[in-house]
């Protein structure tokens, strides 16, 4: 089910909302899918396949992140696209006369993949010029309703146990509620590489959660002599609305940019932020020869 913004709309109506639904609302519902990239690294490709719509095995790489959500039971999904990607939620959209023919001939594992989708509640805003992962997100902050909220970005991918998303809930929910705010996905990288990632400047380890860090300071794509630690953010957040309402007082910087981490660093103090080391590979399909191994990797794993 879509909600097209900027080009259609549609009233939901909720109907018998009881306790125990009032009871959930503090749940992760809704995530924001940033995918409006030019994908310039994988030109020619991308010039007519959205680099978010490459196959890995017989899915495309945004369909994992789909599937990543809807495990965690998120059902309320937003694609951040550029015009021209329009076949990132197609793909997701319903197909009666397909579904029909598949029905017909037997093909029913392919039909229940296709019919999973009807599930979810998917939503699409533009971003009409690349200005950071922050700028990304601000374009989805009308359609946000909820107190905190889920960001992947379609560049990283988890295999092996639970999926990042659903590390950061599980570490999400177990925090008592003074201590929730926004979580960051971790990885222990190479300290020649931080010129790449978002590195936190950790504090301490939580008392009871394995993994997880208090944050006092966040630096944006420092150089290895200026990096606070190796543990660099990858890929998966959640962040409380409060964030998103900040981000439109955030100055652009970083080369213009307007970004996800600048947010943060404003809220530390006032918001708790923490990171998680996550259990499992990360693959990182943002580069040519890091999506071939992805291909290669998760494509004997599903075979």
């Amino acid at each position: 089910m879509f909600v097209k913004h900027l080009f259609c709309c549609k009233i939901c109506i909720l109907i018998g909302k009881t306790s125990d639904t009032l009871g959930r609302d503090m749940a992760i519902t809704q995530a924001i899918l940033p995918a409006a990239g030019l994908g310039t690294r994988f030109l020619p490709w991308t010039k007519v396949v959205p680099k978010e719509m490459l196959p890995i095995g017989n899915q495309p790489i945004i369909a994992k992140i789909v599937d990543e959500c809807m495990d965690a039971g998120i059902l309320d999904i937003c694609f951040v696209i550029s015009k021209g990607k329009e076949c990132i939620p197609e793909y997701f959209y319903e197909h009666p006369e397909l579904e029909a023919q598949l029905e017909k001939r037997g093909k029913l594992e392919q039909l229940e993949h296709l019919k999973k989708y009807a599930e979810a509640d998917f939503h699409v805003v533009y971003q009409d010029e690349q200005h950071g992962d922050g700028h990304a997100i601000l374009q989805a902050a009308d359609w946000v309703n909820s107190e905190s909220i889920a960001i992947l970005f379609g560049d990283d991918l988890f295999t092996g146990g639970a999926s990042g998303l659903q590390q950061l809930i599980d570490a999400h929910e177990k925090l008592p509620q003074e201590e929730r705010g926004a979580i960051a996905a971790l990885e222990v990288i190479d300290p020649k590489y931080s010129n790449r990632y978002g590195i936190v400047d950790p504090e301490c380890d939580h008392d009871s959660i394995a993994g997880l860090v208090a944050v006092k300071g966040l630096v944006e794509k420092p150089d290895t002599k200026d990096s606070p630690s190796n543990l660099g953010i990858v890929g998966r957040y959640i962040i409380p609305k409060s964030t998103i309402d900040l981000l439109p007082t955030i100055g652009a910087s970083h080369g213009g940019e307007i970004r996800l981490i600048d947010a943060l660093i404003e809220q530390l103090g006032t918001v708790p932020v923490h990171g998680l080391q996550c259990d499992g590979t990360r693959l990182d399909t943002g580069t040519p020869a890091g999506y071939a191994h992805a291909v290669q990797l998760l494509g004997a794993i599903e075979s």
